[in-house]
């Protein structure tokens, strides 16, 4: 089962991945810092998914933004 994309559509998927890669990378972080009291290893595994999230960001920002990147922080 194959789907042919045209490159309009395939321009609103990356978008829309990005915007879900945005939130999902914030919405690990928080719970990051609400672990790093109470739950050490819960905290690491957090921080690794937000790394992992944003490494998914800076490559679709290039992917959509070519020459906009900046270093994330």
């Amino acid at each position: 089962m194959t789907d042919v994309v045209d490159s309009d559509e395939l321009l609103r998927r990356m978008q829309r991945a990005r915007t879900c890669a945005r939130q999902e990378e914030r919405a690990w972080q928080a719970r990051s810092e609400e672990l790093r009291s109470t739950d050490p290893e819960g905290a690491r595994d957090a921080t690794v998914r937000t790394v992992a999230y944003g490494a998914v960001l800076t490559v679709l920002d290039e992917i959509l933004t070519p020459g906009r990147h900046h270093e994330r922080t």
